[in-house]
């Protein structure tokens, strides 16, 4: 599959309603499908910030189109470090848009020295910045069991949690862990039942690599500063592949869009202050899109506008 093929595509720079001038976020990079887009869209006053923690990402922003582009720029840094960043550009509270397109990206699946995929042989690594933090297989040979079923039932929300954290600890009493399909096969083999079209790993891998990560942490800090860094009518879309992070985002979005009103008190609309006002409820890729690119299929796309 093409590397660029990024989601939603079109309905993102709809959503973003991309002003010619605007400054615009691109919180995470990966190859650089959404950040060509928006660029396309801006004229020669308008500027875009490209972040990602993916050394991989960096070395595609040095390339052309990025390379010879003066409104655009890199930072190498976790979505969490917006704030800070848009500091030092001075920028906060003047953008127009920010995208976060969530999870692991194509490129990282489909390179087997990553360790993200349950289908290559690659080293068990799963880190989105290999130079920080502990690989997934430092963590699996350490973890302590009731540890291991925690993760894979509260970031999976796998079913058979338990069964395959015993399995685990089993296996690494013979060997510890150092490759993918080591640990793909010991899944499993203690997955009883088979679902279609999807491999009994899906589950578990999703889960720890959100763990070793901290994605959802991460994506709790970017979105608490998000109302600092957008202007007034500044555009949030944020796309989401797995429940637990859209329901954050919805969570976010709606609590922003209802206001500081206390549920009983009898207050006029123009009393309550409501920082964000929804654009879409939630936008999933057409079928055509699905079709062309089968990892589209779980997409869901929220937008959201600042108000106050």
């Amino acid at each position: 599959m093409d590397e660029h093929q990024s989601v939603l595509s079109e309905e993102v720079i709809v959503g973003l309603a991309i002003e010619p001038s605007g400054f615009y976020v691109d919180a995470t990079f990966g190859r650089g499908g959404h950040s060509g887009l928006i660029l396309k869209n801006l004229g020669p006053e308008g500027r875009l910030l490209a972040v990602d923690q993916d050394p991989a990402a960096k070395v595609a922003a040095q390339r052309e189109p990025f390379s010879n582009d003066s409104r655009f720029i890199f930072k190498s840094a976790s979505f969490a470090d917006l704030q800070g960043l848009l500091m030092e550009l001075g920028w906060l509270g003047k953008v127009s848009g920010l995208l976060l397109d969530l999870g692991v990206s194509s490129p990282q699946l489909d390179d087997p020295a990553r360790g993200f995929s349950f289908r290559h042989s690659g080293p068990l690594d799963m880190r989105m910045n290999p130079s920080r933090g502990q690989t997934a297989a430092q963590w699996l040979n350490h973890a302590q069991e009731n540890q291991i079923v925690q993760v894979l039932q509260e970031y999976g929300e796998e079913r058979f949690a338990r069964r395959i954290a015993r399995e685990i600890v089993a296996a690494r009493r013979n060997k510890p862990f150092t490759e993918t399909l080591e640990l793909a096969e010991v899944i499993a083999n203690a997955v009883p039942f088979r679902e279609p079209n999807k491999h009994p790993a899906t589950r578990s891998f999703q889960a720890i690599r959100i763990f070793i990560n901290q994605e959802l942490t991460a994506l709790q800090t970017c979105l608490s500063q998000c109302l600092s860094i957008l202007k007034i009518g500044g555009r949030l879309a944020v796309i989401s592949f797995h429940s637990l992070e859209d329901g954050i985002v919805k969570q976010f979005i709606q609590e922003q869009a209802r206001g500081d009103a206390p549920d009983k008190l009898p207050l006029t609309e123009a009393q309550i202050v409501r920082r964000l006002r929804i654009i879409n409820r939630l936008i999933k890729p057409s079928a055509a899109e699905i079709d062309k690119n089968p990892r589209a299929r779980s997409a869901r796309l929220r937008i959201a506008e600042k108000m106050a």
